[in-house]
């Protein structure tokens, strides 16, 4: 028991960023627009951890991850008050929107494959970037309050949890198989709320 209040303690940043990212996952399932409010603060702690731990796109995306949040929370917001609905619509990707955001994917990917290997000492240049790419797409997919952020956050989601364990960062892995778990059950939350708007 004092070995893990000890490492509670040690890790308290990774903590209390997973327990924020747990707790916005079903905000963001309730399609709530404080779910952005805790993304936000959720970002500012994992930019310190995947720093520390050298995910160095991971730690890049959060930037990005906080201006889209901001972004996100001001649309939701903002467009709910508009239309005076209790909730923003959900929207899906035509077949060519669909193909856009996996070319723009692999696009980043690309370039952020490149920037690892040639300019940081990153133990997983691969598994960082492609995680990093379809987060930038997904992301942007979820502030639009578009149904196949989802898919992308499943696949996301589940490599992450496995380059968490490697990396030996144990309350993200954690936070990361539950999240692959809980975007199943988002995707199919948000498509009934598709068919029925």
């Amino acid at each position: 028991m004092t070995q893990i209040i000890n490492w509670l303690i040690t890790n308290w940043v990774e903590t209390i960023a997973a327990f924020l990212g747990l707790l916005g996952i079903f905000l963001q399932i309730k399609q709530n627009a404080w779910y952005w409010f805790t993304a936000i603060i959720m970002v500012l702690l994992y930019i310190y951890v995947f720093y520390v731990s050298g995910f160095y796109a991971d730690m890049a995306f959060q930037f990005y991850y906080l201006v889209v949040g901001i972004y996100g929370w001001i649309h939701w917001v903002r467009t709910k008050n508009i239309a005076k609905e209790e909730k923003l619509q959900v929207f899906k990707l035509s077949k060519l929107h669909n193909l856009f955001a996996l070319l723009a994917s692999a696009v980043f990917f690309g370039i952020i494959y490149f920037i690892l290997v040639n300019f940081t000492d990153s133990q997983v240049p691969l598994g960082d970037a492609f995680t990093t790419a379809l987060s930038i797409t997904a992301t942007w997919l979820l502030a639009r309050k578009i149904l196949e952020n989802w898919l992308y956050w499943i696949v996301v989601d589940l490599v992450s949890t496995i380059l968490y364990v490697y990396k030996s960062l144990y309350p993200s892995a954690i936070l990361f198989s539950v999240l692959t778990i809980l975007a199943v059950v988002g995707y199919f939350k948000w498509r009934k709320a598709l068919v029925y708007e």
